[in-house]
């Protein structure tokens, strides 16, 4: 997969306000610093959505510091594998890339009761990918 020890792992989504944020901190939590961890959005939202900070809160894990990031193309070089979150055709592809498409539903416009099970496939798919990685996961 990557030459260095560490895998690097980008999560895309449009806004990076919610699914891809999830996804960076549970795979930051649970992979610690045997993994290194980057998340952005084609179109980036100016805050990350209330309702997933709140949702996240609940599983022990606070994203309300976390700000929205531009999708760059140096990003997705510079990483192992890129997976994506509904961002369509406005993630670049470079030959060579592990490239994995989540089907999620999107939080946006969401309270935290309809977050809650997103967050939960979130962490399980973060576990199976850990896995995939051979990275045991630290909780």
């Amino acid at each position: 997969m990557s030459t260095s020890a560490t895998p690097s792992v980008l999560f895309v989504c449009v806004h990076n306000a919610g699914r891809s944020q999830m996804a960076a901190a549970f795979l930051t939590r649970l992979g610690g610093d045997r993994v290194q961890v980057r998340s952005a959005g084609s179109a980036p939202a100016d805050t990350v959505n209330p309702a997933v900070v709140e949702a996240m809160r609940e599983a022990g894990i606070d994203i309300s510091v976390e700000v929205p990031k531009v999708l760059t193309t140096e990003a997705v070089q510079s990483s192992d594998v890129v997976i994506t979150m509904g961002c369509g055709d406005a993630c670049p592809y470079f030959p060579g890339k592990r490239y994995l498409d989540w089907q999620l539903e999107d939080p946006a416009g969401q309270g935290t009761a309809a977050i809650r099970p997103i967050r939960d496939e979130i962490e399980r798919r973060i576990r199976g990918l850990l896995a995939d990685l051979g990275i045991e996961p630290t909780a």
